[in-house]
């Protein structure tokens, strides 16, 4: 018997789990760049007495240029003038530009073939044990990556690496991180570069973010604005893992805004939220290119 209100007219009953067909998240076109600086901390503990150990991993020749306490103001300035028209691509544009908002700064000369860490440390005459209570005014430390030779610097669009590190001291003990790290370009652009997140092989997880990682326009923080990235059941690759959906092509997307590559060309149509972290998801891309598609 159908429920009717006046006039002998029909009330439709509509079940809430018939939802009209969504449309698939919009894909994100990708341009591929090569990024000639790598950087990642070392092995062993770190502190501001003791120092921290880094380990640069670099395409071409370059300079390694280690700024300690660098004021966050002063730094968030001097990136936004690189995108107003003052170049920063060498170990001197930045020392002239930070203009001695710093502690103490190190230099280290790195080959193509240089896989060796470097131990970067203030002297212990500084003084320095600490960055105070939060919030703060300096990071840390900044680490800095420019290509050597004037002729690399004209060949690629990459010109310089900006990694700001978390170093733990009395005040403040979270454990040595990667912050954040940006990409600097010969047009006068400015990219934060971000890690891709991938599930690993097997029910056991690692935790730890993809060698993968995306480029996009970034504002700089404090420190006190960072937020504590929590650990994931994420391990590093991107070959050989399956869609977490259909378990059976391989993995070649990755959902934004949240970063997770978990899931093929094909079942990415299917889902407007992640279905790692259901966050919403906004766009996609490819992690490669079908030869359809070249």
């Amino acid at each position: 018997m159908n429920p009717r209100f006046g006039f002998d007219v029909p009330v439709i009953l509509r079940s809430y789990d018939e939802q009209e067909p969504s449309l698939p998240a919009a894909e994100k076109q990708m341009v591929q760049v090569t990024n000639p600086f790598a950087l990642e901390l070392g092995s062993g503990s770190a502190s501001v007495t003791d120092g921290v150990l880094v380990r640069p991993c670099c395409l071409e020749s370059c300079v390694l240029s280690c700024f300690w306490g660098c004021e966050v103001s002063t730094l968030q300035g001097v990136l936004h003038a690189h995108q107003h028209g003052m170049m920063l691509s060498t170990h001197q544009h930045f020392q002239e530009a930070l203009n001695l908002h710093y502690y103490y700064c190190q230099k280290f000369h790195i080959s193509s073939e240089d896989r060796a860490e470097r131990h970067a440390q203030i002297p212990a005459d500084q003084g320095i044990t600490d960055f105070g209570p939060l919030p703060r005014q300096r990071y840390p430390l900044v680490a800095v990556l420019t290509l050597e030779e004037a002729q690399e610097r004209h060949v690629n669009d990459i010109v310089a690496s900006v990694i700001v590190i978390h170093v733990p001291d009395d005040k403040y003990k979270l454990s040595a991180r990667i912050l954040f790290q940006y990409l600097l370009t010969s047009q006068g652009s400015m990219y934060e570069l971000k890690p891709l997140f991938m599930s690993a092989d097997s029910g056991g997880m690692s935790g730890s973010a993809d060698s993968g990682h995306t480029f996009t326009p970034s504002d700089t923080q404090s420190e006190d604005q960072i937020p504590v990235m929590e650990e994931e059941d994420w391990s590093e690759g991107t070959e050989g893992r399956d869609c977490v959906v259909c378990q059976n092509a391989a993995v070649n997307r990755v959902l934004l805004p949240c970063r997770h590559a978990c899931m093929c060309d094909s079942c990415v149509s299917f889902f407007q939220h992640c279905p790692i972290c259901r966050a919403f998801v906004q766009e996609s891309f490819a992690l490669t290119q079908s030869n359809d598609c070249q």
